[in-house]
């Protein structure tokens, strides 16, 4: 921290870094199930709020996620290694965007048990990247510990949109 000159205003220094943390550009991963419209919800609130916010997210494309290993590498007969391979290329999407990311947004859904979504959390948790949740309250249990670890946790993709407002600006909505 500077040392402050005689007679300077304190909190001019402040407002200047804080206005430095509203004007940057915050990268958000949006990790989780592929079945709705959160993440589109979450655009039109990052988008009507006027947060400078840039969303990445893995591929949503079920089928073109699932067949990511033979469709980059070549076709395996066999199911496992198929997978295996499908999941060790969209690792490279995945890791990356979440290495980038100042904040993850963790979804998770009730129609389908999401261990990609769980592993995301645990990634972005080791490498200290902050996790806001979002689920519905009957996974409560389930997530208590995806959820301990998170620094927020939301119902819906609206407040996922009020707690980056208020992260990026201070602004309470």
């Amino acid at each position: 921290m500077a040392l402050q000159e005689p007679g300077q205003d304190p909190l001019r220094g402040a407002a200047r870094s804080i206005a430095r943390v509203s004007e940057r550009t915050w990268n958000v991963y949006l990790s989780g199930e592929i079945h709705s419209d959160w993440r589109e919800r979450i655009e039109a609130g990052v988008r009507e709020a006027g947060l400078p916010v840039e969303l990445s997210a893995p591929v949503t494309d079920h089928a073109a996620s699932d067949d990511a290993g033979t469709g980059t590498l070549g076709e395996e007969p066999t199911p496992f290694w198929r997978d295996h391979m499908g999941a060790g290329v969209n690792a490279i999407r995945t890791q990356t965007l979440i290495r980038a990311a100042d904040v993850v947004v963790v979804r998770f859904g009730d129609r389908y048990r999401q261990w990609n979504a769980a592993f995301d959390a645990g990634y972005a948790a080791a490498l200290g990247k902050p996790i806001v949740t979002l689920h519905d309250g009957e996974l409560d249990h389930a997530l208590k510990e995806v959820d301990r670890a998170a620094q927020a946790t939301t119902r819906t993709a609206e407040r996922v949109v009020d707690v980056l407002r208020y992260v990026i600006r201070g602004e309470l909505a």
